[in-house]
């Protein structure tokens, strides 16, 4: 079963769909990363939408959820991305992690769309920046744990410590 990467915002509708889009590229096909909200707005920003399809990823097709949908799966890891999701987050059933990564809410941003934009595509960045470096300690922290199993059984050959690896003093 693959572990389950939950990142929560309050209102599901702009940081935490960037950050699932950006991670589940990121991660491939080896975690379940879904997104959800302590009080969802029912929508996923359109401005969010954009900012994503500029980078090549498409979240057209992603729904504003309650985090109340994911209160019965085991969710390995919880990442918050704003301080009130962070407060209102519950304990979920199998999380072993949980971390808290806070971002500016581009859909508080004003002014034109083009500056709108502007905030939307630097929060998209900040967004990227994090969750890619994320990913890629995770990856390598999977990988050496495949690695590391093999070698210790191959090591403690039945039940005893591989004398060939140990010499005495």
């Amino acid at each position: 079963m693959k572990p389950t990467i939950l990142i929560l915002c309050t209102g599901n509708s702009c940081r935490s769909h960037l950050a699932e889009g950006i991670l589940r590229r990121a991660l491939g096909d080896d975690f379940t990363v879904a997104s959800a909200g302590s009080k969802p707005a029912g929508y996923v920003h359109p401005l969010g939408i954009k900012a994503m399809a500029e980078i090549g990823i498409d979240i057209s097709g992603h729904r504003s959820k309650h985090l109340e949908e994911f209160l019965g799966q085991d969710i390995e890891t919880v990442i918050t991305v704003c301080g009130n999701a962070d407060q209102a987050c519950p304990m979920f059933p199998g999380q072993v992690n949980r971390h808290h990564w806070g971002f500016d809410d581009p859909a508080h941003a004003t002014g034109s769309e083009e500056e709108q934009m502007a905030v939307f595509r630097r929060v998209r960045d900040e967004i990227r920046d994090v969750f890619e470096s994320y990913a890629s300690g995770r990856k390598d922290q999977d990988a050496m744990a495949k690695t590391a199993h093999p070698m210790a059984a191959q090591a403690c050959s039945d039940g005893r410590q591989d004398q060939s690896k140990v010499r005495p003093a």
